[in-house]
């Protein structure tokens, strides 16, 4: 059986940020001890440091509009991620562009989680 990895990283990007959006602090599952985000050059290592950085920036409300997520398989069965949008913070009326990267892998049980995750704001 080959792995649906357009499948996965559509499913995948829908769940993150329809959590994203409507509470931060729930993402914290998706990611485990050795993961790593890279925020606008800011890193952050594990699920705890991860969910703190998350959950500290500065807005309350947010809203992400993307296109189709690209995807490729990697070497190791995982999956990465390319996502190019727009997102909506607080009352602002000007989106602001922005681009994230994701490297999904299994865990020991098969669940997929965020090994690698860089977010960079687009600005023009």
């Amino acid at each position: 059986m080959s792995l649906d990895f357009t499948a996965i990283a559509t499913q995948f990007v829908a769940h993150y940020y329809s959590t994203f959006d409507s509470d931060r602090k729930n993402l914290a599952g998706l990611y485990r001890d050795n993961s790593m985000l890279t925020f606008e050059g800011a890193q952050s290592l594990g699920a705890q440091g991860i969910t703190e950085k998350l959950t500290s920036l500065p807005f309350q409300k947010v809203k992400h509009e993307y296109g189709p997520p690209d995807a490729q398989p990697t070497a190791t069965g995982g999956i990465i991620i390319l996502v190019t949008g727009q997102l909506i913070v607080d009352d602002e009326q000007r989106p602001l562009g922005y681009s994230q990267a994701f490297q999904l892998s299994q865990d020991a049980s098969g669940q997929w989680f965020v090994f690698n995750d860089i977010f960079k704001l687009v600005l023009l």
